[in-house]
Parts: structure tokens; sequence; C-alpha cells
């Protein structure tokens, strides 16, 4: 749809307003990356009239960079989002901007994806507001150290750290003021960080956002927070799981929906949950739907390394009220602020993708009235689920599930879900290929 006179304006504007005279514009690649291209702040207003063509590999190629399709990858259609203009946060006079794929392209981009979900969202009538929570562990390593030493003996950062840890605080409180300050920069609010379990492992909280902000501010915070880690010399680790010996990450995401006057559309007072009917009917999309739709959320090999028995993490799709040990945890303290935290991303998730797979679940158990199991305050990790509600075991029988899933081709389309369970197949590949050191110690000259 063409923009109008005012929207160049407003881009323009904005710019002015950073005082910008060059801009970073992001292409986000399925994996969650920010693509960077820095261009002139006038280029940059030229291009978001007249549109940003961008090669096509991004679509083509695995986390690796290496491509698994053959092509003369064409630049496709884009188009600069104004909304999204940002202060960026290393340099003065600079901004940043988030560009994607549109047209018939644009359908298989996870960015896009989330906001068609926004969209039925608004067409029920509701705003959805949303915020990711990230675990993330620090080492004291640049990208050079840690290839010299071939990924083994990694030194990590803050070694002493304790869960909640003042000392750890105490002692490096300049640092993170630092990583707050330059996710404040662009807009993105940290409700809080602290240390979490395990030697340089850390939590931050993203404030609550509405619309595509919330996932848009998710991303630029683990991109962000890489780049600011790595101008400190140290390295900063979203990985779902690092080594059996220390807890896995999550990327723990939590939603609500309020409706045009802006009152929580989860909350009734009278019931004795306080849950809505909404509330009620938006778990039972989500449950019933999660375990075919788990690639959106959890997209890499490593992402089940995590969920399995023992790890602190979900391997079925249930649900309970202030229950930790659910896949769907409801959080009712108040009734302006209940909402329900998705505990099954791992903070190596693609924002865009959880957001989508969350919402499209739960507006369709909405749409189609759909009861959810009752809840439980049990501890499901020591329970037996029902079959129906166990997760796929791994990245490929995740994948198979999604290109399969009828459900996943009415929520999300076609084209997305043909484009991004080719590319997990892909990714799976490439793990079978590999052999371990588990599997080397555990089974040569033995065998």
């Amino acid at each position: 749809m063409p923009k109008s006179p005012d929207t160049y304006k407003t881009f323009e504007t904005k710019l002015q307003e950073i005082g910008a005279r060059s801009v970073h514009i992001g292409m986000v690649d399925p994996e969650g990356e920010f693509r960077d291209k820095l261009v002139s702040a006038e280029k940059a207003v030229k291009l978001g009239k007249d549109g940003y063509p961008f090669c096509e590999v991004l679509y083509f190629w695995d986390i690796a960079e290496s491509t698994y399709r053959d092509g003369s990858f064409v630049d496709r259609s884009a188009r600069l989002d104004a909304t999204t203009i940002r202060k960026y946060p290393f340099a003065e006079n600079m901004a940043l901007c988030i560009a994607d794929f549109d047209g018939e392209f644009g359908r298989r981009s996870p960015r896009n994806v989330c906001l068609a979900q926004i969209e039925k969202a608004a067409e029920l009538g509701f705003d959805v507001h949303a915020a990711f929570e990230f675990e993330f562990f620090v080492f004291d390593e640049t990208a050079e150290s840690m290839r010299a030493k071939q990924y083994r003996d990694l030194t990590h950062f803050a070694q002493g750290n304790r869960t909640y840890s003042l000392q750890t605080s105490a002692l490096y409180g300049e640092l993170l003021a630092g990583l707050e300050t330059t996710m404040e920069t662009m807009g993105v609010k940290l409700d809080a960080i602290h240390t979490e379990l395990g030697p340089g492992c850390f939590e931050a909280p993203l404030y609550h956002e509405q619309g595509i902000k919330a996932a848009d501010d998710a991303m630029l915070f683990k991109n962000f927070a890489r780049a600011y880690f790595a101008r400190n010399g140290k390295t900063v680790s979203f990985m779902s799981k690092l080594s059996p010996k220390l807890s896995g990450q999550s990327g723990h995401l939590h939603l609500s929906l309020r409706d045009r006057d802006g009152r929580p559309v989860f909350s009734d007072a009278s019931a004795s949950d306080g849950l809505s009917q909404a509330a009620r009917h938006f778990l039972g999309g989500l449950l019933k739907f999660m375990p075919e739709l788990l690639a959106m959320c959890s997209s890499t090999v490593n992402a089940y390394k995590r969920l399995v028995p023992g790890a602190w993490a979900p391997t079925a799709a249930n649900w309970g009220v202030q229950n930790r040990t659910a896949a769907v945890r409801v959080i009712n303290d108040q009734p302006e602020s209940t909402r329900v935290e998705f505990r099954v991303p791992s903070a190596d998730t693609n924002p865009y993708l959880a957001l989508s797979m969350m919402l499209g679940a739960g507006l369709a158990g909405i749409r189609e009235r759909i009861e959810p199991p009752a809840g439980s305050a049990e501890d499901f990790y020591a329970s037996t689920p029902a079959q129906d509600a166990v997760f796929p075991r791994d990245l490929h029988e995740a994948a198979t599930r999604l290109r399969a899933s009828s459900k996943a081709r009415e929520l999300f389309g076609s084209d997305f879900v043909d484009s991004f369970a080719e590319s997990r197949e892909v990714e799976h590949r490439e793990y079978q290929k590999q052999v371990s050191e588990w599997e080397i110690r555990r089974y040569l000259g033995v065998v």
C-alpha cells in the first residue's frame, strides 16, 4: 500500500529530532539477527519513500550463512518502518530503523507474521501488551579468544556469582548500568536486572509494551546486548543450554489483552480464580495448539536440550495459577495486571515468532471458544502428561509437525510455514552430521 506524504514527513521529522546524520537500517532475519546497513540520513529518507531493495539470501541461508538453495539471490522489495526509528546507542548523530520485506516475499517474514497477529487481535477489539524476560551468561572472552580456545574451557565472568547477588551487583554495577543506559538510549526499558543461577548469569525482564514494540524491543535487546558486551571485551550467550552442569536460559513471554477502553480482558473479579472467559479460551487455544506449533518458539537444535526432564523447563502443554512448573503460568496478583506467562521459550527464541505463536494460538482459542483442561498447582516436572500434550522431542520432529499443521497454515499462512519449516529441517540436518564429544567419550574403544 502506498504511503501518504505525511508518512515521509514523519520519517524525516523523526530523524531531524534525533539529529541523525546517518541511519543504521536493520533487516531482521529468521534467526532474529539485526542485519545492518549504514546509510546517510538523506538516503534513509529516500528509501523510506521509494522502498528498500534487499537481497533475498536472508531466507535461503542458515545461521552459519551457508546457503541451502541455489539461485541468483535477487533483491526483493522491502520497506522501512518509520515507527521504529530510534537513537543509535554507540555514536552521536545516528539513528536506527527496522526494515522488512513486503509483498508476496514478505509473507515469510517473522515480523510480518507477528504484525498480522496483532492486527487480528485488533479486529477482535483487543490491544496486545507483552514483555519478554531473558536469562543470559556473560564470559570474559572475545570472539577471537573463543575461537582460539575452540570454544572449550571458556572463562566465565563473575565466577563467584550467586542468584540475586548483591555482591555481583556491587562489584560490577558500572557495567550493568552501562547496559541499561544503552537500552534506554533506544527506548528499550528494563523492568529490572539481576543475577541468576550460575557464574556470570543474569536476567533482564523488559518492561511491557503495546503491539509490535514488545517484540522489537526484545530483538533489539538481544542484538545490542551482544554488541555492548563485545565493546567491553566480553561475550554474552543467549543459548538455551550451555552445559549439563549449568541451568538452561529462558526467554519467558508475558502477555495480556486490553479492550478498546484500556480495561484488562483476562480479569474477572467474580470468578473464583479471577480469570475471565476470554482468558480461559485464550489458554485453551494456546494449550491445544502448542505442541504442533512448538518450532516457532523453540527454533534451534539447542532449545530441545532444555526441554527435557530435570532441566527446570516444561516438557508438555499444561497450566496453573502461579505455578512455575507449568508451561503456562497465570499471574493474577492484581486484576489490572492479570496476564499469561509463556514459560516454554528459551533465551535463544526469535521474539517475533514466540509472540506470533502465543497470540495466534490464544486468539484461535477465543474465536473457537476452546475450553482448557483443568489448571493445577501440582509439580508438573514430576507428573505424567497426557500424550497429546507432550512436546516434540527435537527440532526435526517439531518442524515436521509444524509443516503438517493445518492450524499453522490457517493462522500464519503457507508461505511462512513452508519457508520456516524448511529452514528448521536444514538446521537439524546439519546437526545430524556432527559427532559430539559425549559420543566419543562414551563409545570410543568400547563399542
